[in-house]
């Protein structure tokens, strides 16, 4: 063997080559495919449910505002002359003023009423527990026993509202049976019925503002009132916007205390849209009458969720 062989250096093994990407397999896609079958499967039920109670009366009642619709005889196609026979009614002004009012009145007082409550009890040190149950318990009282205890509360003779006034020697007062008192005695009974939900929310997004932002606030000196306006509504502007949109939401669509409590008067101070749909529908006999102010409020509720939906969605992204 000469020597310029033996110089010659050993052949390199042969390494394996570098493993590439997997081609996506057919038993993947498979498997993939069969989560996602699987997934709708559960839901379903759900979405069947959905559909029947939510989205196909949505779409009769489109459908049956621009008809005559009696039960017992068949549909007759009419235009608007349903809209044109709701805007005639004396009442429809009415019922949109005491909605738009009644909107009004439970803001003031489902805005800043909740919101001082759940600043009280984040500053409490003791029996927080306690006192938020207190405040959640009107939430856990059917709607229905609620209105019936302030209907008891608000009468006019033996009610215990009217019973303290006398005892303190204080003037009594009509309460739901005033046209001057009916309406806000309804936005009382709203907010204390409503109250418990909005000040837990309010509680929640008070306590993840972080603690050392209050500490810089208070070594610049700030008290209580400007720690509050410079640091606890800053942090709390979402949480405070997204529940005054569902608060109007909410509230163009009461139903509950009126027709418990006053049944829509005295002399229509407290027929809402809602409750004047109910008119149409059961009292009058008139579904297309009823339709047509459903759709009316649904235009205007859906234009509130669009603007709530849009801010979620920002807000999210953000």
């Amino acid at each position: 063997m000469t020597k310029t062989a033996e110089r010659q250096p050993p052949a390199a093994a042969a390494l394996p080559a570098p493993p590439g990407p997997a081609p996506a397999g057919g038993g993947r896609r498979r498997r993939v495919l069969l989560d996602q079958a699987r997934a709708y499967a559960f839901l379903l039920g759900g979405l069947i449910c959905f559909a029947l109670f939510s989205w196909y009366p949505a779409i009769r009642a489109v459908v049956i505002a621009f008809q005559k619709y009696t039960p017992g005889s068949p549909p007759e196609w009419v235009g608007t002359a349903n809209f044109t026979h709701v805007l005639d009614d004396p009442e429809f002004g009415a019922a949109w003023r005491n909605t738009l009012t009644f909107t009004l009145l439970a803001l003031l007082l489902g805005f800043a009423v909740p919101f001082v409550l759940a600043l009280v009890l984040n500053e409490l040190r003791h029996a927080k527990a306690f006192f938020r149950v207190v405040v959640y318990l009107p939430v856990m009282i059917p709607p229905v026993v609620s209105a019936l205890l302030w209907k008891w509360f608000y009468d006019p003779g033996a009610g215990l509202a009217n019973e303290t006034l006398r005892a303190l020697h204080l003037p009594t007062s009509n309460w739901s049976n005033g046209t001057d008192t009916a309406l806000i005695s309804l936005v009382i009974v709203a907010t204390w019925a409503n109250l418990g939900g909005t000040v837990l929310i309010y509680l929640a997004a008070l306590q993840s503002i972080p603690g050392e932002l209050y500490e810089a606030a208070e070594l610049d000196g700030a008290n209580l009132l400007q720690r509050i306006r410079h640091v606890t509504i800053p942090q709390t502007r979402f949480v405070i916007l997204m529940l005054m949109l569902l608060q109007i939401i909410a509230t163009m669509q009461v139903f509950t205390e009126p027709f418990v409590i006053t049944g829509g008067g005295p002399e229509s101070a407290t027929v809402t849209v809602l409750y004047l749909i109910y008119k149409y529908a059961f009292l009058y006999n008139d579904f297309g009458g009823a339709c047509a102010l459903s759709v009316m409020l649904l235009v205007l509720l859906g234009a509130f969720s669009a603007v709530y939906l849009r801010l979620t969605r920002t807000e999210g992204d953000a």
